[in-house]
């Protein structure tokens, strides 16, 4: 299961989220854009649960992330 991650931040620390969403395990990649959305990442899990898991328990606990909102990926 895959997903993008779409993450507003709290103003100027967009560049250090997506630093620090690097190192977790799981996100594939992260990367600060401009836009309605701060930082986009890109993260991946065995099923929908442990993605949902790392988006809770991970990607919104990161210093100055205010909001996510999560778009699994499908293959049609």
């Amino acid at each position: 299961m895959e997903a993008y991650v779409l993450i507003q931040t709290k103003v100027g620390e967009a560049a250090d989220a997506a630093q620090d969403l690097r190192r977790i395990e799981g996100v594939v990649s992260a990367e600060a854009v401009a836009g309605p959305y701060d930082v986009i990442a890109r993260g991946e899990a065995v099923s929908v649960d442990p993605l949902g898991k790392l988006v809770v328990s991970r990607i919104q606990l990161i210093d100055g992330v205010t909001r996510t909102l999560t778009c699994p990926i499908v293959h049609l």
